[in-house]
């Protein structure tokens, strides 16, 4: 394991209490950023300071977009290549992003760790040299994070078909290896405070249920409607489990009465163009619009369920 811990210079800024501030419950209905290019394919809403913040995959920087649409350079860092994922931890004021690197064939499966309130870079940790064995031709690419309540976080790498596990001490290894012959890709990922994970497949329509414990003890979760081009997935106040659709321009809600071994749907919301993960605002559920095929400035919009 490769794990680099810094205390360099980095930038944080904190507008909560300004004219362009947000408040939880009272963000816009639809907010564009205030340009186009960065990217931002990962959104998470810091309550703490109550605002949005999203990764770039053009350029690594950690954003706040406020109310305006104006974007605030919160966490940079030149460890941060393609800040995919991210996840805001409130208890110990910390951000999670999973860190690849598109501008290399072999990518990057990378976690960075980061002080909301000071923006100090904690740690990069390389999570690939945590493969046993590796293959000299390996691929990869950091694609999602989730953190349980004890500090454990767990990052999917895409490529690979690997989930891997960081202690709270930083140490990176292997939860699961799927294997490059499985059926399905990895994308989102939640943590269920009952010990098991939630993983999204968007091209084949499924949610895993992986229990941290016991991961060879896997299974696919029995839905009744496909869980299609679902990318991003974020718990919502009242339980459920609502994922962003990649190519559907939807968010599906689904809820589970046996531990997520089956769930059912009970909601979907509709908009007009592509978009990839959300983040949960009070009751509300907002997506990020990434535009990945042009420079038209990204969005931020809730959706209407």
């Amino acid at each position: 394991m490769n794990t680099r811990v810094t205390a360099g210079v980095f930038l944080l800024a904190t507008l909560t209490g300004c004219a362009n501030g947000l408040s939880s419950g009272l963000a816009p209905d639809r907010i564009v950023a205030q340009r186009g290019g960065f990217v931002p394919e990962g959104i998470e809403y810091d309550n703490n300071r109550n605002r949005f913040l999203t990764g770039s995959i053009a350029d690594g920087t950690i954003y706040e977009v406020t109310s305006s649409g104006r974007l605030v350079p919160a966490i940079t860092s030149p460890d941060l290549h393609a800040s995919v994922g991210i996840e805001v931890d409130e208890s110990r004021d910390t951000l999670y992003v999973a860190n690849s690197n598109t501008q290399i064939p072999s990518g990057a499966a990378e976690l960075g760790i980061y002080n909301l309130a000071t923006g100090e870079q904690l740690a990069m940790i390389d999570l690939a040299a945590s493969i046993p064995d590796k293959p000299a031709d390996a691929a990869h690419f950091a694609n999602d994070v989730a953190v349980s309540k004890a500090g454990v976080a767990y990052v999917t790498d895409s490529r690979m078909k690997i989930v891997y596990k960081v202690d709270k001490y930083y140490r990176a290894s292997v939860l699961i290896d799927f294997g490059l012959d499985a059926e399905f890709g990895l994308n989102g990922i939640e943590y269920h405070p009952a010990g098991y994970l939630i993983l999204a497949s968007p091209g084949t329509g499924q949610l895993i249920r992986v229990p941290v414990d016991n991961p060879q003890r896997w299974a696919l979760i029995d839905l009744d409607v496909p869980a299609t081009g679902v990318d991003g997935i974020v718990w919502t106040s009242d339980g459920s489990l609502a994922g962003v659709s990649n190519n559907r321009s939807r968010v599906v809600k689904y809820r589970s009465d046996d531990s997520w071994r089956s769930a059912r749907l009970t909601g979907m919301a509709s908009y007009s163009g592509q978009s990839t993960t959300g983040a949960v605002v009070g009751d509300e559920v907002y997506v990020v619009q990434p535009h990945f095929s042009d420079d038209e400035p990204p969005v931020i919009l809730r959706a209407k369920f």
